[in-house]
């Protein structure tokens, strides 16, 4: 299991715990020690930290939230708090910062992790909600994770000769049925149960949506290439006014990382190999804008929230939300593509065990799905345990994505989990799936 249940003893939920936190932590080394000093302190992008930057900070959320908070430990280096603090840095900024050298940030995080196990030895997960089934623990698993796919992101912007490797995903073959009918009706959004759900996610609430259709698979390389090939960045009809600003003023002429040569052949690079564009995998590296002008191109739309949610939670034979697509069980390698197993999105119809129970594929892993969603609370939100995690962030230009990457870790997803950012970025492992309102062929919705 990558999170616990409420029956689970509190022996089972610390080892449990102690396991994924040393999950995650060998994804770390194993980031950092792949490049060598000169890349860790470098900034390979004004939109990225450098990597020993974001090592340190997994440290000091580390330590401020499990050595301090739940353990009750004087503080270890408080003089770097501010160094390490996102809200006070933009990451443009953090590399001209008297950071930790390399290897004084390998001894920091070691010595916050080993009095970070000394606290969960110690601590009784019970009696207050910080630790209740182990959430401050979870919450710096998911934390360092998402660092991790970070740091993943960071990799992929790093001019230079690759240093990660991983084997091939494994082939697909494209769902029977291009696109479903969700009928209309409620489900249970969000959820109240989740023991290790953020904030954000929070609390479970009836959406009623109304029928929709939604692909089975996420948009390809080979579609989006078509709409790149036919003009699709030359003409405004299918860009929102935002959006043709953007791609103007950017100068977007196809997916980050994109190249086609003489003969007009697509090449992608992809950390830091140079290879031909694979047809059937799902499209990466394309901001919401990108997506909007796509789905308009098809004559279609990108999902809301809620019909992606509904799409990938509810079961219309039961009536009720599950935890992820194909049932309550978490993610093993035969449902989805996670956990940086693979350097890339999986072709379409790779993972047909992970299917919906209407046949959506895919929903969960291989790449972000943005939405048309703004980044809001759900009714009810209350912020736990801090603001800055979730509510500073609500409202603004934001998008909401969903289902999580190749590079996400199973301890850092679910079928509620949502991430959020600005509609130019491209640098996040973002792809999407089309939508549209029913039509009378569809049938009964």
């Amino acid at each position: 299991m990558t999170t616990p249940d409420t029956a689970t003893t509190g022996e089972e939920l610390r080892s449990r715990v102690a396991g994924l936190l040393a999950e995650s932590r060998a994804r770390s080394t194993a980031l950092t020690e792949a490049v060598d000093e000169a890349d860790l302190v470098a900034q390979h992008s004004p939109l990225m930290s450098p990597l020993v930057w974001d090592l340190a900070h997994i440290g000091s959320q580390e330590e401020l939230w499990l050595v301090r908070d739940v353990g009750g430990r004087e503080p270890l280096r408080p003089e770097i708090d501010g160094l390490y603090d996102a809200f006070q840095h933009s990451r443009s900024s953090r590399v001209a910062l008297p950071l930790l050298t390399p290897a004084e940030t390998r001894t920091y995080v070691a010595e916050v992790r080993d009095k970070a196990l000394d606290a969960l030895e110690r601590t009784p997960l019970t009696g207050r909600r910080l630790v209740e089934h182990g959430f401050a623990f979870g919450m710096i698993v998911q934390h360092e994770q998402q660092h991790d796919e970070t740091m993943l992101a960071t990799h992929q912007l790093r001019a230079g000769a690759p240093v990660l490797q991983a084997p091939a995903p494994p082939a697909g073959r494209p769902p029977a049925a291009r696109e479903v009918l969700v009928p209309g009706g409620p489900f249970t959004m969000g959820t109240s149960t989740e023991p290790w759900a953020l904030d954000n996610e929070r609390p479970a609430h009836v959406v009623d949506v109304p029928a929709f259709v939604i692909d089975t698979a996420a948009v390809t390389n080979a579609e989006y290439a078509a709409f790149v090939d036919a003009g699709g960045y030359d003409d405004p009809r299918w860009w929102s006014d935002e959006g043709w600003a953007h791609r103007v003023s950017a100068g977007l002429v196809a997916p980050q990382f994109w190249q086609r040569d003489a003969s007009g052949t697509w090449y992608r690079r992809r950390f830091g190999v140079v290879e031909p564009l694979r047809a059937d995998e799902p499209v990466v590296h394309v901001c919401f804008h990108e997506a909007e002008a796509y789905a308009r191109w098809v004559g279609k739309r990108l999902p809301t929230e809620a019909e992606w949610e509904k799409a990938a939670r509810h079961d219309p034979t039961t009536g009720r939300s599950r935890r992820y697509p194909w049932g309550d069980e978490d993610p093993t390698p035969a449902h989805a593509n996670l956990g940086q197993r693979h350097l890339q999105p999986a072709a379409a119809g790779a993972h047909p065990l992970g299917a919906s129970p209407l046949g959506v594929q895919q929903l969960i892993g291989d790449v972000w799905e943005w939405t048309s969603s703004g980044w809001h609370p759900y009714p009810g939100f209350e912020v736990f345990p801090y603001p800055e995690y979730s509510q500073v962030f609500f409202g603004g230009d934001y998008r909401v994505l969903r289902g999580g990457s190749f590079g996400t870790a199973p301890a850092a997803i679910r079928a509620t989990f949502r991430n959020w950012d600005h509609p130019i970025r491209r640098q996040i492992f973002a792809g999407f799936r089309c939508a549209r309102d029913p039509r009378p062929e569809d049938g009964s919705a």
